[in-house]
């Protein structure tokens, strides 16, 4: 008993201090933002007022409506479209045989194991062949073949631990390999689909390489171009409006962790304790 309440503190004091140096920097930047131009702040400082001053000057300067919208339309897109090709692709290598699909999934991993920065150049050339330079389809279609790649694993993994004996027992009710995938397995596959989506989701609206070389129109910047810009003319001049657009483009990164915390750490679980 004695061990077990000193590992059980030992467990949370570590706990405690990974949390304490991944926060320290997210709340001295909220605090940041919390104080006016002409505020005198060096280091870790806490407001005595709570002013969104801010806030506002950021998202009216730096234009993050243009940013939000060209954000949102590539992340939906992009999560939406890569749920729906991995879960039929995991599906497929999860649960079915056929000629290389070893060879055909092994080459489909390429797309997590070769670094994407060393497209970014033949992406250019190619999208400026066929005028889809400064497009959304120039940030949406990389992405997309980006996350399939880890789609696929993941949803492979998951079909791949699912009972066999449900699969067999809804085939032999007449069931065809979509009605099983519709009926059996995506009511259970919710938890992995959702913390997929979450992935994906984060991911790309946090891409910036790809934005700052294919997008030079500004109607088309992303958030985190747009504070790259930003940034870059108001450091010097207005440090606290450059703490607020900060906060400003990571905040829907946030809430959707919020709102999907319980689901993310089920599939996030489920996965692990499957594999």
């Amino acid at each position: 008993m004695r061990a077990s309440t000193l590992e059980r503190t030992t467990t949370y004091v570590i706990l405690s201090v990974f949390s304490l140096a991944v926060l320290y920097p997210i709340i001295s930047i909220l605090f940041l933002a919390l104080h006016r131009k002409e505020d005198l702040v060096t280091g870790f400082a806490i407001p005595n007022r709570i002013d969104l001053h801010s806030f506002s000057v950021a998202w009216d300067l730096g234009d993050f409506s243009t940013g939000y919208k060209s954000s949102f339309i590539v992340a939906a897109t992009v999560t939406a479209v890569s749920a729906v090709l991995s879960i039929g692709t995991g599906y497929a290598f999860g649960t079915m045989s056929f000629r290389g699909d070893r060879y055909v999934f092994a080459l489909l991993l390429l797309g997590i194991i070769f670094p994407y920065e060393a497209t970014v150049i033949p992406l250019y050339y190619d999208f400026q062949d066929v005028h889809l330079l400064n497009t959304y389809w120039a940030l949406i279609l990389p992405q997309i073949g980006q996350s399939v790649s880890f789609g696929t694993f993941w949803m492979r993994a998951f079909f791949r631990s699912s009972p066999r004996s449900l699969i067999e027992a809804a085939r032999m009710d007449g069931a065809s390999s979509f009605g099983v995938l519709r009926l059996v397995l995506l009511p259970q596959a919710r938890p992995a689909i959702t913390t997929l989506c979450a992935l994906v989701f984060v991911y790309t609206w946090n891409e910036f390489l790809l934005a700052l070389v294919l997008i030079q129109d500004p109607s088309r910047y992303t958030a985190p171009l747009g504070l790259s810009f930003f940034a870059g003319t108001a450091r010097a001049g207005d440090p606290t409006a450059v703490a607020a657009a900060a906060i400003l483009v990571t905040l829907p990164i946030i809430l959707v962790y919020i709102f999907l915390q319980r689901h993310f750490i089920r599939g996030m679980l489920a996965g692990a304790i499957k594999e």
